[in-house]
């Protein structure tokens, strides 16, 4: 029994650890980043991938985003901090710029057909709180989905 109790306790939080990752907690990286987009956690890229994103925020996805000196160096500690040094699907030569071009995102994503995608309620693949109502919270567990116009998912 204590050994049924240990292997369920290990697997709810093999489960947790997975779906879930630490929030945004910088009140900066909230205002400049998330005024745009999806303020994206952390631990989505690594470290090199925003280091990347902070050499280049003139041309940031066709939009100048930089930012004054102090203000880039306090959002690239913040980052760097909280990221990985590297993740599970990539090559440590990868450097992707973009969540949704890690092997990972695309291996999550591979089902959902694109005319839910591409309804206007998403705008675009990138979009994670639209489906994903707790991701502010760092909760990207399928139970949290809510694709609009479908409903909820289970791969």
């Amino acid at each position: 029994m204590k050994t049924l109790l240990l292997l369920l306790s290990l697997s709810i939080f093999l489960f947790a650890s997975k779906n879930n990752i630490a929030p945004v907690d910088n009140v900066l990286y909230q205002k400049e980043c998330g005024s745009c987009h999806f303020a994206y956690q952390p631990a989505l890229l690594p470290k090199r991938s925003w280091e990347k994103t902070m050499e280049t925020l003139q041309d940031h996805f066709k939009t100048d985003a930089s930012l004054d000196e102090k203000d880039t160096q306090t959002l690239l500690e913040y980052l760097t901090k909280n990221a990985p040094t590297n993740l599970r699907s990539l090559s440590t030569s990868q450097t992707p710029l973009r969540i949704s071009d890690t092997p990972y995102f695309k291996k999550e994503h591979r089902k959902i057909p694109t005319k839910f995608i591409s309804q206007k309620e998403l705008g675009s693949i990138s979009n994670c709180v639209a489906c994903h109502r707790t991701a502010d919270k760092g909760i990207y567990s399928e139970r949290a989905i809510n694709i609009p116009n479908y409903g909820g998912w289970d791969d």
